[in-house]
């Protein structure tokens, strides 16, 4: 779970990044809500599925990858 937490901080980070006038910006703040509750879970040491762990960091992953490609336009 360490490494999935630090996946989350990274992601964390650089979603807050994404400018406001970026497409998915808005989706963005969703996720990153989501994140948040969810690395309130796993600092208090309460469980959370792997499967919703491993969606969220994909989401994470392919929202950036989405931004770059918007920036790079």
């Amino acid at each position: 779970m360490d490494d999935n937490l630090r996946k989350l901080q990274f992601l964390l980070s650089r979603l807050e990044r994404i400018s406001a006038d970026s497409v998915v910006a808005h989706r963005a703040s969703g996720v990153r809500g989501a994140m948040l509750r969810m690395v309130e879970k796993l600092e208090k040491g309460r469980p959370v599925p792997g499967h919703d762990l491993r969606r969220m960091i994909e989401s994470g992953y392919t929202l950036l990858k989405k931004a770059a490609e918007e920036k790079v336009r």
